[in-house]
C-alpha cells in the first residue's frame, strides 16, 4: 500500500510529455497569419482611401455651387470641427483639404480604385503636390506596376524620373496614349523606362580626365540606371568577355 502510494507521488512529480511538432508545422501557420494580416491591411487601406476620395469629392462638389471662395472654406472649417470631434484627427480641416485635393487631381473614381490595389494613402500624399497631370499619372502608374513603396516613390520624383524619359519629350497626346496603354495592358514600352541619353553631364566629369575615369563614371551610371529601372532588367558584370565567331 505504501510503495503503491510512492509510486504515484512519483509520478506526479515527473513532468509533463510536451507535445511536439514539425518545424515546418511553425513555418506554414506562420505564413498563413503573415499573408492575411497584409491581405487585411491592403483591405483596409484601400477602403479607407476610397472613403477620402469619395469625402473629397462631395465637399468639392458642395463648394463648387458657391461663387464666394471664402464661403467654401469656411464649410471646411466648420465640418471639419464637426468631424473630427466625432471621428478624431484623421477627418480634421487639414486632412479633409487633402482628401479634396485627391478628388481634384484624380477626378476619375475608376483610376483611384484601379490605383488602390498598390498605392496607399501616403503614396497618393506623395502625387497630390505634382502639378502636371501627365507627370503625376506617370508617376502613379509606374508605382503601381513596379509596386513602390513611399520612400522609392519619393526618390523617384526627387531625381526627376519622368524628366529623364523619352516619353516626356513626345506631345501630350502621345504621352497620353501611352499611358493609357499602360494602364490598359500593364506593359513598360521603351519610352517609358529609357532614359534621354542627352543628360551628358550626369558623368560628374571634369575637363580633362582618363580614360579609366570615363569608363567608371560610364559604368557606374550605368549600373544605377538598370537598377532604377526595376523588374525585367539585370546588372551583369563591369567587364565581361564576349566571343565573337571571325
Amino acid at each position: 500500500m505504501t510503495a503503491g502510494l510512492s509510486n504515484r507521488k512519483q509520478a506526479a512529480r515527473r513532468p509533463k510529455a510536451v507535445a511536439s511538432f514539425r518545424p515546418a508545422l511553425l513555418t506554414e501557420v506562420r505564413e498563413l497569419i503573415l499573408v492575411a494580416r497584409q491581405q487585411v491591411a491592403q483591405t483596409v487601406n484601400a477602403g479607407l482611401t476610397l472613403l477620402y476620395w469619395q469625402v473629397g469629392d462631395r465637399i468639392r462638389r458642395e463648394i463648387l455651387k458657391e461663387k464666394r471662395a471664402e464661403y467654401g472654406e469656411k464649410i471646411v472649417a466648420a465640418l471639419g470641427r464637426q468631424l473630427e470631434r466625432e471621428f478624431g484627427r484623421g477627418f480634421g480641416e487639414k486632412n479633409l483639404r487633402r482628401m479634396i485635393q485627391l478628388a481634384e487631381v484624380f477626378p476619375d473614381q475608376r483610376i483611384v480604385v484601379a490605383l488602390l490595389r498598390q498605392l496607399s494613402w501616403t503614396h497618393f500624399l506623395r502625387l497630390i503636390p505634382i502639378t502636371d497631370p501627365l507627370k503625376r499619372e506617370f508617376y502613379a502608374e509606374m508605382c503601381r506596376i513596379e509596386k513602390w513603396n513611399t520612400r522609392t516613390l519619393q526618390q523617384k520624383i526627387g531625381t526627376m524620373l519622368y524628366e529623364r524619359t523619352a516619353l516626356s519629350k513626345k506631345p501630350d497626346a502621345l504621352i497620353r496614349h501611352e499611358l493609357d496603354q499602360l494602364r490598359a495592358e500593364d506593359k513598360l514600352s521603351p519610352d517609358l523606362v529609357f532614359r534621354d541619353p542627352y543628360f551628358l553631364d550626369f558623368l560628374g566629369l571634369k575637363d580633362r580626365y582618363l580614360d579609366r575615369d570615363l569608363e567608371d563614371a560610364i559604368m557606374r551610371e550605368l549600373e544605377n540606371f538598370i537598377l532604377e529601372l526595376g523588374v525585367g532588367f539585370t546588372f551583369v558584370a563591369r567587364q565581361r568577355r564576349i566571343p565573337v565567331d571571325p
